[in-house]
C-alpha cells in the first residue's frame, strides 16, 4: 500500500507502465477518506446540523487539496458555523427562560387580577363580535336596502303586540284583553306616520304643562270623564291642553304629595330623597301629574297604564315629557326585576286589589324594595262610606289583612289614602302563623328577571342578593356611584364602570355638538354668526336600546342635561338591568 502524499515531498515521475498501480492507490486513498468522514460524523453528531451536503468549495479544502477539520478555527467557513451554533444555543436558552418566567408570573397573579383580566378579555370579545356583526351587515350593501312604505291611517296608534279587539275575539276577558300578546305575522313592516297637523312639542319645562291637541288622540269628552285623580287636572284651550295642578275642581297634586309625605313621617315631599325614595312606579297614572310635580324634587316617577286606542294615559304622559310605558296588572308579571322600586303609587288606578286572591298585591311586593312604600288612594278606603256599604267593607278588610300577611306595616290612613311599608327583615315571614298568607317562592319559582311570565302566588325576591332596605342604601345622587361590594354582586370592577362612564362623557359631548346645528338649522341669525350653543333642555327623553351599565344615562345627568333615559336591556344579552335600577335610573327588559 502506498503512502499518502505529504507537503514538500519530491515530485515523482510516473510512467505509463505504472498507471494501473497509481489508480489503485488513489482508489484506496479515496475509500479511506470516505471511511474517516463517516467515523467523524458519528463521533461529532452536531456536524450533521451544519452539513449542507454541497460539494467542496475552495474554502473547504487545505492548500494540499484535502478537506480540513470543520472545527478548526481560522477558516471563514468554520468561524461562520461556530457563530451559528452559538446563536442557536443562545436562542434555546432564551426560550427556556421566557417560558419559565411566564409560568411563574401566571402562578403569581392574584384572584382579583385574574377576574379583572377575564372581564377585560370578555369585554374585548363582545366588542369584537359586535364589530364583526356590523361588518357583516355592511357587506350586504344595497342588496338589503328596499323602499319602506308608509302605514295606512288606521295604524296611526299601532303598538306591536297590543290589540284589544283581537284579544276579545280570541276569548280574552276579565281584564286579560289588555295583555301583551305577540301573534305570528302581526308585525307591521311600514313607517307609522305622525298625526295630521303634528307640531313640535314645546321645550321643557313649558311642555310639561302645555301640549298640542293635534299631537295626541283624545276627545273633549275624554278629557272631563271621571277616572284617575290626575286625569281631571286638565283644561282645554283652542289648540292646546293645559294641565293645572291647582285647578278649582280638585285640591291639587301639590297638597296630595304633601299629605303622602306626612303620612310616611316626613315634613314634606322634599324629604323623599332623605327617606331613601328615588324611583316611583305610578300605576294607572292618569296623565302623569303626580310624577310631574315630583320631578323638581329629583324623584323619578314612571307611569304604567293599560293600552288605550284613544285618550291614552301613556301617550299623553310621554307627550308631556314624562316617563311612561304600557303595562297592566292582569295575568302577567311586569318586565322589571324583583326589588326594583322604592315606592308604588295607585290613585284610583282602577285595579281591584282584592281580586284573584291577592295575586296583584303579591306582584307589588315583588317589585318593591325592602323598606319601600305602597300608597293607595281609593273610595274603598273611606271608613265612613265603608261602614254604610258592607260589600266595600268586606273588600277593604281583605286587602288590609292580606297586606299584613305580606309583612307590610300599616303606617297611616287618612280619608281615602292609606300607606303601607314593606318589611326590611326576612325573619318576619317565618314568624307568621302557619297557613296565613302566601308562601315564599322556591329558587325555581323566584326568577329575578321575569319577562311577562304568569303572575305568581308566592312571595318573590327572597333569594335575591340585592335584598337591601332602602334606608341602608346611599341616597341620591350618591346612589348612582355604586361601591365595590355592590358592583361585586354583578361580577364587575369599579374601573370597568368608571371606564364606561368616561367613554359616554365623550359620546354625549360629541352628540350634543352634532345635534345642535341640526336642531337650530332654521334658527334666525345674521350671516356669519355661529349657531347658538345648545341649551340644557334641547332634548327631553332618550331611548337607549342597549343600555349595558347605564353609562349614557350617567353621562347625561353629569352634564346637567334636562333629560330622562329609558334604559332598555335586551333579553338576549347580559342581565345588567338590576344594576341600572339600583343606580337610581329607569330600565326595562325587551326583546327587540
Amino acid at each position: 500500500m502506498s503512502r499518502p502524499l505529504h507537503r514538500g515531498a519530491p515530485a515523482i515521475r510516473v510512467t505509463s507502465s505504472s498507471n494501473d498501480l497509481l489508480d489503485s492507490q488513489v482508489k484506496e486513498q479515496t475509500e479511506k477518506e470516505e471511511f474517516d468522514r463517516n467515523q467523524s460524523s458519528h463521533r461529532f453528531p452536531f456536524w450533521s446540523l451544519f452539513s449542507d451536503n454541497s460539494p467542496l468549495t475552495k474554502y473547504d479544502a487545505t492548500d494540499n487539496g484535502f478537506a480540513s477539520d470543520p472545527f478548526t478555527v481560522g477558516t471563514p467557513r468554520s468561524r461562520h458555523r461556530l457563530t451559528m451554533l452559538l446563536l442557536k444555543s443562545s436562542l434555546v436558552v432564551i426560550v427556556i427562560l421566557a417560558l419559565t418566567g411566564s409560568f411563574w408570573w401566571t402562578l403569581s397573579i392574584s384572584t382579583s387580577s385574574r377576574g379583572h383580566i377575564f372581564h377585560s378579555s370578555r369585554r374585548l370579545q363582545e366588542q369584537l363580535v359586535s364589530d364583526l356583526w356590523d361588518i357583516g351587515e355592511l357587506s350586504f350593501g344595497t342588496s338589503r336596502m328596499k323602499e319602506i312604505e308608509f302605514c295606512p291611517g288606521e295604524l296611526e296608534n299601532y303598538i306591536p303586540c297590543f290589540n284589544v279587539s283581537e284579544n276579545l275575539d280570541s276569548g280574552f276577558s276579565d281584564g286579560n284583553e289588555y295583555d301583551r300578546v305577540c301573534r305570528q305575522g302581526s308585525r307591521q313592516n311600514c313607517l307609522v306616520l305622525p298625526p295630521m297637523n303634528y307640531k313640535i312639542p314645546l321645550r321643557w319645562p313649558t311642555g310639561r304643562d302645555i301640549i298640542w291637541v293635534a299631537n295626541v288622540k283624545i276627545t273633549g269628552q275624554e278629557v272631563f270623564t271621571s277616572g284617575s285623580l290626575t286625569k281631571r287636572m286638565m283644561m282645554l284651550e283652542e289648540e292646546q291642553i293645559s294641565f293645572r295642578s291647582a285647578s278649582l275642581m280638585f285640591d291639587g297634586v301639590e297638597d296630595y304629595s304633601h299629605q303622602i309625605a306626612e303620612m310616611i313621617g316626613l315634613r314634606n315631599e322634599s324629604n323623599f330623597i332623605q327617606a331613601g325614595i328615588r324611583t316611583i312606579l305610578d300605576i294607572g297614572c292618569g296623565y302623569g301629574s303626580f310624577g310631574a310635580h315630583l320631578f323638581s324634587e329629583q324623584i323619578l316617577t314612571i307611569c304604567i297604564a293599560n293600552y288605550e286606542s284613544s285618550g291614552s294615559q301613556v301617550q299623553l304622559t310621554l307627550e308631556r315629557g314624562l316617563p311612561a310605558m304600557i303595562g297592566s296588572f292582569s295575568s302577567k308579571q311586569l318586565p322589571y326585576p324583583s326589588l326594583s322600586f322604592d315606592l308604588l303609587h295607585c290613585a284610583r288606578c282602577g285595579i281591584d286589589w282584592d281580586k284573584k286572591d291577592g295575586t296583584f298585591l303579591i306582584e307589588v311586593d315583588r317589585v318593591l324594595r325592602p323598606g319601600g312604600y305602597f300608597v293607595w288612594t281609593s273610595p274603598l278606603i273611606n271608613v265612613q262610606s265603608s261602614l254604610r256599604n258592607k260589600e266595600k267593607q268586606k273588600r277593604w278588610n281583605f286587602v288590609r289583612d292580606f297586606a299584613e300577611n305580606l309583612c307590610w306595616e300599616l303606617m297611616s290612613q287618612q280619608d281615602e289614602t292609606v300607606v303601607w311599608k314593606k318589611t326590611s327583615k326576612k325573619t318576619c315571614y317565618n314568624s307568621r302563623k302557619s297557613g296565613s298568607g302566601p308562601s315564599i317562592c322556591s329558587k325555581v319559582q323566584d326568577v329575578e328577571f321575569p319577562y311577562y311570565r304568569p303572575l305568581q302566588n308566592c312571595i318573590g325576591g327572597m333569594h335575591s342578593r340585592r335584598w337591601v332596605p332602602i334606608e341602608e342604601r346611599a341616597t341620591w345622587p350618591s346612589r348612582s356611584n355604586l361601591n365595590r361590594s355592590e358592583l361585586a354582586l354583578y361580577g364587575l370592577h369599579l374601573d370597568e364602570l368608571n371606564e364606561d362612564t368616561a367613554n359616554y362623557r365623550i359620546i354625549v359631548r360629541n352628540y350634543w355638538s352634532l345635534l345642535s346645528p341640526l336642531i337650530f338649522s332654521d334658527h334666525p341669525k345674521r350671516p356669519g354668526d355661529e349657531d347658538p350653543s345648545p341649551p340644557y333642555n334641547m332634548l327631553r327623553n332618550v331611548l337607549d336600546m342597549n343600555a349595558r351599565y347605564g353609562g349614557l344615562n350617567a353621562a347625561l345627568l353629569e352634564a346637567r342635561k334636562s333629560v330622562w333615559v329609558m334604559n332598555v336591556v335586551p333579553t338576549t344579552g347580559p342581565k345588567y338591568l338590576p344594576l341600572i335600577l339600583d343606580r337610581g335610573y329607569f330600565g326595562v327588559l325587551h326583546d327587540w
